[in-house]
């Protein structure tokens, strides 16, 4: 299997979340990049089983939050019937972030197979679970 990771971070917190990521998708035995998504590598995109793509929490703390510089999402290749987990990282609220991530990456094309976000403070929680529950949406 293979797959690929792609986040987009401001402090360093969606980088941690998407090596995290990473490692979760290696101990399985699956190829796996990780990569932030001002560089993604079309072939990998285009031969990847899953892609995962992250951001973090941009907004007030209790209202208007959105995916931080979601320019950058838009900017991605079509993600055409491409399996897609999105994922995000906050601080206190991430309100409809993550919803509003997968929304700007379905209108690419993609078909969302998983959603999770992660407090900054506790970036290691959940990623394994996250991990499994997307590549169990892999044929095999």
């Amino acid at each position: 299997m293979k797959v690929v990771v792609l986040y987009e971070s401001m402090t360093g917190n969606t980088r941690r979340a998407a090596e995290l990521i990473g490692g979760a998708v290696a101990e399985t035995g699956a190829e796996v990049s990780v990569r932030p998504v001002t560089r993604p590598d079309l072939h990998e995109l285009s031969v990847a089983d899953v892609v995962f793509v992250g951001t973090w929490v941009d907004g007030f703390v209790l209202f208007g939050q959105r995916p931080g510089r979601a320019t950058r999402l838009w900017r991605l290749p079509v993600l055409d019937r491409k399996r897609v987990a999105v994922f995000c990282t906050y601080a206190i609220n991430a309100g409809h972030a993550l919803d509003k991530t997968a929304t700007i990456l379905a209108s690419k094309g993609a078909q969302i197979v998983g959603k999770r976000q992660f407090r900054r403070d506790r970036l290691e929680q959940g990623v394994r679970e996250f991990v499994h529950e997307v590549l169990q949406t892999v044929p095999a």
